[in-house]
């Protein structure tokens, strides 16, 4: 590690739990975040200000001026950028040493079977059920370990599923593909600006975490928050011996 590096890095690296092997994991790991909106911004701004050496962003949409209420990584005259290539302008200007790679397209079954494979930790920052889904079945593909996070309204939601264990539940055994959902947008239902980054600063938490090796990830637990009363809730999840997607994946 550079004496650069040393000095930047100096606030994890006083911490126990992380110290120089663990700031050098986190040098050497590649992040896939999916979604560069309103959970992707904080979460790929912290990862790269806590020096994630790899990330790559996943987005097809173009900044908006609806955006710039809450996603942090666009500014005003980034309007009719492609989200990625004004979340990556953010990204080096916080950490010129990160490695950020755009990818302008919409997260499909064959975009996700190239990218997984290659990450070490998979975050999962989009708006809709479908793309949520075909992200965990990649993951469960690959055994890499996903960070889930929702919000919208005062409402937002968090867990890990870690298909490297083979105990952990994948996110089709809490979220059933044939579940009837109605899809919320914040377009149509509006969200709380904060929420985005309460909820997207515990999912870069947990991918930091994943990749230090430091502490209990939220694997088999997903935590709930209702903003108006600013109060969380927990519920276990269990894996589901006969889920589509997890299933066979130990055999």
């Amino acid at each position: 590690m550079r004496d650069d590096e040393l000095l930047r890095y100096s606030r994890h690296i006083l911490l126990d739990d992380i110290g120089i092997e663990g700031q050098q994991k986190l040098l050497a790991a590649h992040a896939l975040v999916i979604g560069a909106g309103g959970l992707g911004s904080p979460v790929s701004m912290y990862l790269a200000c806590a020096g994630v050496g790899r990330i790559t962003l996943v987005d097809d949409d173009t900044v908006d001026l609806t955006n710039l209420q809450r996603q942090i990584a666009h500014t005003q005259a980034r309007v009719g950028l492609p989200k990625v290539a004004s979340a990556a302008i953010t990204l080096r200007a916080l950490n010129p040493d990160v490695q950020v790679s755009e990818v302008q397209a919409r997260a499909n079954a064959d975009l996700l079977e190239r990218l997984v494979g290659q990450a070490d930790v998979v975050l999962d920052c989009c708006d809709n059920f479908a793309t949520r889904h075909a992200i965990n079945a990649a993951c469960v593909r690959h055994k890499r370990p996903l960070v889930s996070g929702a919000a919208i309204q005062f409402d937002g939601q968090i867990s890990v599923y870690d298909a490297r264990d083979a105990a952990s539940p994948c996110y089709a055994c809490a979220f059933p593909p044939g579940l009837d959902v109605e899809e919320s947008q914040c377009a149509t239902m509006g969200v709380f600006a904060p929420l985005v980054g309460i909820i997207g600063a515990m999912q870069a938490a947990e991918a930091l975490k994943l990749i230090a090796g430091v502490g209990t990830s939220l694997a088999g637990r997903l935590l709930m928050l209702g903003g108006r009363a600013m109060e969380w809730d927990q519920v276990r999840i269990a894996r589901n011996p006969d889920c589509p997607v997890c299933a066979a994946r130990s055999c």
